[in-house]
């Protein structure tokens, strides 16, 4: 007898995990279906971001960031640290330890909103009457069947494969390899210099790799304000050490022995470099294998994400998609937010998700984060704009904590002073960059922030500094 819900959802992480917890609040009888399972073969909740992703990778940026300030910035607080060593099984016990916290945080939260948890792959099997027919298989072998009046696919994604290249995480890596060496490699390769490849080329570089960054893209952080984005890439060559090269065209890659080698070819020249380990980020791809799609008719694209409208509908009656396996930048607020508003739409209320205010951040040392509109893409849609900009190089806040690096960018209207972008790289800019999402929401104008009393000394007076640069009235520039 399969057991019956009113929603399931497919898929643990970010997006699957909020959308079942929101929806088992607003009354459903609800089932979360998640297949991961961490390296002890136990199941974990949390999808990618948590178990082999954002969680991970911050935590081993902040190891490595205590780890380089120890050899580098203490003794300008008059800390010595004499023959100061970095032990990389400890570093990733905690890692792993803030992982199993975490997802059994989760866990708990199922219990306490009584959402019902299933381990296994969910599969789409078709209709019962006015019910969806989900299958679900652990190691190939049918383990449960359930019933749902509704279904949320949050199937995630995984990493985008580089033809002809094997991934075996023992010499070239994905980001869970990535997340796991167990040593630190002296020549560490990284193919991509997108979120993925800066982080873990970050983390490797403050522990003592030479790190190499083959990127494919003539220009660095094409998606980010370029302003910025410069400042980025001369800040991480220079200071923090990574040889990023861009315009890349990867050739053959070969292992052999304990290293890897990269033929590419650079500005019309043929070149190879030889690592001791490579790690390959050139981004993701939808998962929708194993999920039974083309069995029930369920679209999807052709580059395998599921097709759904402005509300995540797919075109199958009271299925629904959200996150990594659908349209839309691919970042777990963004899921989460997508799963909220699934649940509630379920419920019947009208929620709204804004894909324009939604907030990006890549935690290198400084840290780059933006929301909305770049100066490049305001340009080419001929929008009438004025900017202001201020530096964290003269805030107080920012030199007692010895990161005085960076710059804040507002973009607003021209002739309405509404917030258009706002983008920077300093420190604890992830947390500030929320400052832009709040103010674009409410659709302030850049006059907004000016005349808003921001604390003294804070790091965010640079964003204050920045609204009131954008009416040419900046007070410490």
């Amino acid at each position: 007898m399969s057991q019956q819900f009113d929603v399931v959802v497919i898929g643990g992480g970010p997006g699957g995990y909020v959308a079942a917890i929101r929806a088992a609040q607003l009354g459903f009888n609800t089932a979360c279906v998640d297949a991961y399972k961490s390296p002890e073969g136990k199941p974990s909740l949390g999808g990618t971001c948590l178990n082999v992703g954002c969680i991970p990778s911050k935590a081993l940026l902040q190891s490595s960031e205590n780890f380089h300030a120890v050899q580098h910035d203490f003794a300008k607080h008059g800390i010595t640290v004499d023959n100061a060593k970095m032990d990389v099984a400890e570093m990733l016990k905690r890692k792993d330890g803030i992982i199993t916290k975490n997802a059994g945080g989760i866990a708990f939260l199922f219990k306490k909103n009584k959402v019902a948890n299933v381990h296994g792959l969910g599969a789409l099997k078709g209709r019962q009457g006015e019910r969806w027919v989900i299958e679900v298989s652990d190691n190939g072998a049918v383990v449960d069947t359930l019933e749902a009046s509704h279904v949320i696919i949050a199937t995630g994604s995984s990493p985008r494969p580089l033809p002809g290249v094997a991934i075996d995480n023992q010499l070239v890596l994905d980001n869970a390899g990535a997340l796991a060496l167990a040593e630190v490699p002296k020549r560490l390769g990284v193919i991509g210099a997108g979120v993925i490849g800066l982080e873990m080329g970050s983390v490797w570089k403050r522990l003592g790799s030479e790190v190499t960054i083959l990127e494919a893209m003539p220009t660095f952080l094409a998606a980010a304000d370029q302003q910025i984005a410069k400042e980025a890439f001369k800040t991480l060559t220079k200071d923090t050490g990574l040889e990023i090269q861009l315009g890349v065209k990867i050739g053959e890659i070969k292992t052999a022995g304990n290293t890897v080698s990269v033929a590419y070819e650079l500005n019309g020249e043929a070149k190879t470099a030889e690592f001791d380990k490579l790690i390959v980020s050139i981004g993701r791809v939808p998962n929708t294998q194993g999920l039974g799609a083309e069995a029930v008719g369920l679209q999807v694209d052709e580059r395998g994400f599921v097709v759904v409208d402005d509300h995540c509908h797919t075109n199958l009656p009271n299925v629904w998609a959200i996150g990594d396996v659908v349209r839309g930048p691919m970042l777990a607020h963004k899921a989460s937010e997508e799963g909220v508003a699934v649940a509630e739409r379920i419920a019947g209320q009208k929620p709204h998700v804004d894909f324009g205010v939604i907030p990006w951040v890549i935690y290198t040392s400084p840290e780059i984060a933006w929301v909305g509109k770049t100066e490049e893409q305001l340009k080419a849609e001929g929008v009438e704009y004025k900017k202001g900009t201020s530096g964290f190089a003269a805030n107080g806040r920012a030199l007692g904590l010895g990161h005085a690096q960076g710059t804040v960018k507002i973009l607003a209207d021209a002739k309405t002073d509404r917030i258009l972008g706002l983008h920077m790289i300093g420190p604890m800019v992830s947390e500030l960059v929320t400052e832009g999402v709040v103010a674009m929401e409410f659709k302030a104008a850049s006059e907004d922030l000016a005349r808003i009393v921001h604390a003294h000394p804070s790091l965010s007076e640079v964003v204050h500094e920045a609204a009131l640069a954008a009416d040419k009235r900046a007070l410490h520039g």
